[in-house]
Formats: C-alpha cells, sequence, structure tokens
C-alpha cells in the first residue's frame, strides 16, 4: 500500500493540509515546473476550479488527467 504525504497551503487565506501519495505529488510538481508555476499556485489554482469536490480528489483527478495527455 502507498503511504500518504502530507503537504501545506495557504488557500483562501487559511492554512489547509492535503495528503496524497507520492505518485500524485510527482506529477503534480512536474505540471507545476512544466507551467512555470509553483506547487502551490496550482493547487490554489485547481482548488479555485473544483466546485464541490473534495480537494484531494481534484488533486488527484488533475494529476490523472496530466498523465493521460503525455501518453
Amino acid at each position: 500500500m502507498a503511504s500518504l504525504r502530507k503537504r501545506s497551503f495557504s488557500l483562501s487565506g487559511h492554512r489547509t493540509s492535503v495528503a496524497l501519495e507520492e505518485e500524485f505529488w510527482a506529477v503534480l510538481n512536474d505540471e507545476a515546473k512544466k507551467t512555470g508555476r509553483s506547487l502551490a499556485a496550482l493547487v490554489q489554482f485547481i482548488d479555485g476550479n473544483r466546485g464541490p469536490r473534495p480537494l484531494a480528489s481534484a488533486l488527484r483527478l488533475h494529476a490523472l488527467a496530466v498523465s493521460r495527455t503525455r501518453i
């Protein structure tokens, strides 16, 4: 079973922590670098567009979508 890695961010003026598997963080970090953003800026962008979905789920789905476009 993959272990979760927790990271903290400030979103909309509030601190929040998100726990994801390292594989998802790797994809998100790579995407942030490729788009010239910090990881925090990418997370903030995804947070602003996630609707009612939990942040961790939105991050996983974004990472999955990015991975699919790179195949």
